[in-house]
């Protein structure tokens, strides 16, 4: 795959915060805040990962199914999450798994700043306290960098998360460059970003795509790039 390279990172205006990184096998998170909460970011991202990775020990289809599965009531909360939130978008729960990650570590930091912002693989969970713009990255379409979606701090808490065929290591059985989807729940925009990105097989795919992502309950609104072409639909502004 393309764009290994965490490009993406310099797309978000960040005024004042402090960014770093940490880093855990797969997991990748840049964070930005108002302080250096590494240490936070780190225990949380530990708890996190153990229950992902004691679950997926006793329960090997959840790692491999790629469409919804069973929930189960007493798997722990960020499993119990992804299960709901694949399952209303109807793929595997490790669609949205990049998203739950930063969900949840947030919602653990969050009390501990006034301004947060954690991505993880290009997906994002942010509240904030001052506008910023977010942009889109979409590989070598013509388009990648033209377009920024703003973010009020009213929006937020606010998951931005993309699913892309030519960038990154996700999984798509799509053609898309990326289809970026936002939701409060950042959980909920990895699973539809992936949904979405696995009907786009061409690009008069866009405005179909759109529709039925669209009626995805949780889903704001979504932005579809295939090359020069692209659409957008939902409560998305640009700048």
């Amino acid at each position: 795959m393309k764009y290994e390279e965490r490009i993406y990172r310099s797309l978000i205006n960040k005024d004042n915060l402090i960014s770093y990184n940490v880093k855990i096998l797969e997991s990748d998170l840049f964070i930005s805040s108002d302080t250096n909460l590494s240490e936070q970011v780190t225990k949380s991202l530990i708890i996190h990962r153990k229950s992902l990775e004691n679950y997926i020990k006793t329960n090997p289809q959840f790692r491999t199914s790629l469409v919804p599965i069973k929930e189960n009531n007493l798997a722990p909360p960020i499993v119990r999450d992804m299960i709901k939130k694949s399952k209303i978008c109807g793929v595997g729960p490790m669609a949205s798994v990049a998203g739950a990650i930063a969900e949840f570590v947030g919602n653990d930091l969050i009390g501990l700043t006034d301004s947060l912002i954690i991505e993880n693989g290009g997906d994002i969970f942010l509240k904030v306290k001052h506008q910023v713009t977010v942009g889109i990255f979409a590989g070598e379409s013509t388009l990648s960098y033209k377009f920024n979606i703003i973010v009020k701090p009213e929006e937020t808490p606010l998951g931005i998360c993309t699913s892309s065929a030519t960038v990154g290591p996700s999984l798509s059985f799509g053609i898309a460059d990326a289809v970026c989807v936002t939701s409060r729940s950042a959980t909920l925009a990895d699973a539809a970003a992936s949904a979405i990105g696995n009907r786009v097989k061409n690009k008069k795919d866009i405005k179909p795509s759109l529709d039925y992502g669209i009626e995805i309950p949780g889903v704001l609104g979504i932005v579809i790039i295939v090359g020069s072409d692209m659409g957008a639909i939902g409560d998305i502004q640009f700048i």
